[in-house]
């Protein structure tokens, strides 16, 4: 169930920022610069001393077209493999092999940009994000979720100790860096829930969702991560699961995720009630609002079952409920609710129908309920008025019509004890009747 929901999920459910985030880590720093004196001064102050070399990086970077600007990009790395600006020289690479389509030689970019520098936060979040959406497409699926997590991890480390390359505004690295942590904190997220470790789920998740609240491929996970998580978070799992809901609008996965959405809501909080309201709640609000929470439902105890069984009923009505009803009120309610219904069935012949589960020439012990024929247990002994001949002797597991006077009960087990039994017509098909439980 599980499972198939995330795969569902991630399928139909890439955002416009996960489009566009295909081609984001992709663009190297210094991707948009034309100009020499604006790819002369990257980060670190990194400067070409040599003209020939000076004048191949500024030709091959300045080419308009992607095969052109590959073409320039893959004679310079081969004329001068230890230049200074190798790594500025793969980035746009990387990124000019993206405009052309060509993912194979992108990824592969992306490992020869590492090589050079394994911190490289763009390469990293291309590895990550490709992994994960080859992944999601049904491609290798788990061995590659498990690169784009040890990528991502990678990443993450990366992040720790991240400068600002020189030119670079304040914003724009902040973005780099946010937009980054989502990717690899996604994808971390997502192989941990496949592995069913719930708390690295949880918090990479909830902090890719931190990152991007509009993004469902993090949202629905972290989502079914608290609701299923153990110990599962049931609060902020319903709020993210209407987040998801809202999110997939107009998508074929909507109906699926606003059912299930509804089904654990009901689950927590014992009824729809509200449900209408969390959605529009989880529209409005991208993370949960301060002191939001759901109550949660606690089913009323086998006392307070009993009590509302029998509560304003009349002694017909008290006679009409089912033996499994009155095996609830005498066995768990109130003295005054088991005097209600043991008054009225007391010293009164009733015919029933139970299974046989022990039986002498003198006393049936029977199963009157269906709890306790699943438990294979004797609610009823009857005593018989005479001894019953060998050829009328029930056999074990039979279904039985009988009659009998109620004299006594022990309530716990419980057990009602009937004398003046008498055999009535055996039928083979067992009763039906069965005790509610304490969440119904």
């Amino acid at each position: 169930m599980k499972t198939s929901l995330v795969a569902i999920v991630i399928t139909f459910a890439a955002s416009a920022w996960a489009q566009q985030s295909a081609t984001q880590p992709q663009t190297p720093p210094t991707a948009g610069a034309q100009t020499a004196p604006a790819q002369a001064q990257p980060a670190q102050k990194k400067e070409i001393k040599d003209p020939a070399e000076y004048n191949a990086y500024v030709g091959a970077i300045q080419q308009a077209d992607p095969s052109g600007k590959i073409s320039g990009l893959e004679a310079f790395l081969t004329q001068y493999p230890n230049s200074v600006m190798k790594e500025d020289a793969l980035e746009v690479l990387m990124s000019a092999y993206q405009q052309a389509g060509n993912q194979a030689k992108m990824l592969d970019t992306a490992q020869r940009v590492l090589q050079v520098n394994p911190n490289n936060l763009r390469a990293l979040a291309l590895l990550v994000f490709s992994k994960r959406q080859q992944a999601e497409a049904g491609q290798s699926p788990q061995q590659n979720i498990a690169s784009a997590a040890q990528y991502a991890n990678q990443g993450l480390e990366a992040l720790k100790t991240a400068t600002k390359p020189e030119g670079m505004s304040d914003t724009d690295f902040d973005k780099l860096k946010t937009q980054a942590s989502v990717i690899f904190n996604g994808a971390a997220g997502i192989a941990a829930l496949q592995g069913k470790d719930y708390a690295h789920a949880q918090a990479n998740l909830k902090a890719a969702v931190q990152g991007d609240p509009n993004e469902l491929r993090n949202v629905y996970p972290l989502a079914l991560a608290d609701l299923t998580g153990t110990p599962p978070n049931q609060v902020e799992g319903l709020f993210f699961i209407a987040r998801a809901a809202n999110l997939a609008a107009g998508s074929p996965g909507q109906a699926q995720i606003e059912g299930y959405g509804k089904s654990q809501y009901v689950k927590f909080h014992g009824s729809d009630q509200g449900w209408t309201d969390l959605l529009a709640t989880a529209k409005a609000n991208p993370l949960p609002p301060a002191g939001f929470t759901i109550t949660k439902y606690v089913p009323p105890s086998p006392a307070e079952q009993a009590a509302e069984l029998v509560k304003n009923k009349s002694t017909s009505e008290i006679k009409q409920l089912s033996f499994a009803d009155w095996e609830l009120v005498l066995s768990a309610g109130k003295p005054e609710d088991q005097e209600k219904v043991w008054s009225v069935i007391k010293g009164v012949p009733l015919q029933m129908e139970g299974q046989v589960m022990a039986a002498t020439a003198t006393e049936i012990h029977i199963a009157e309920s269906q709890d306790d024929i699943d438990q294979r247990r004797a609610d009823i002994v009857l005593t018989m008025s005479g001894t019953i001949p060998d050829r009328l002797m029930p056999k074990v597991g039979s279904s039985l019509q009988f009659e009998g006077t109620p004299v006594s009960y022990a309530p716990n087990p419980f057990v009602m004890n009937m004398d003046k039994g008498a055999l009535l017509t055996a039928k083979k098909p067992p009763p039906v009747h069965k005790r509610p439980s304490p969440s119904q």
